[in-house]
């Protein structure tokens, strides 16, 4: 497993749902052969990548406060 000298993951992330996410979760890793690692991780690329989040503008006019 070169992959996990060359991008070691180190951080954990846990978190709760529900009898139903777990059994849909369950499936999606049957069906993809994918870890549940993995299914998040291309769940969070997906997420970012459909987020229309507006940077702050720096308004330089009022002290240079974020607007």
């Amino acid at each position: 497993m070169a992959r996990t000298k060359d991008n070691p993951r180190y951080n954990v992330i846990s978190m709760r749902i529900s009898d139903e996410e777990r059994r849909h979760l369950e499936n999606l890793v049957e069906k993809t052969h994918s870890s549940v690692s993995h299914i998040m991780r291309e769940a969070i690329e997906y997420f970012s990548a459909n987020q229309n989040i507006k940077k702050p503008k720096r308004n330089t006019a009022k002290r240079g406060i974020l607007s």
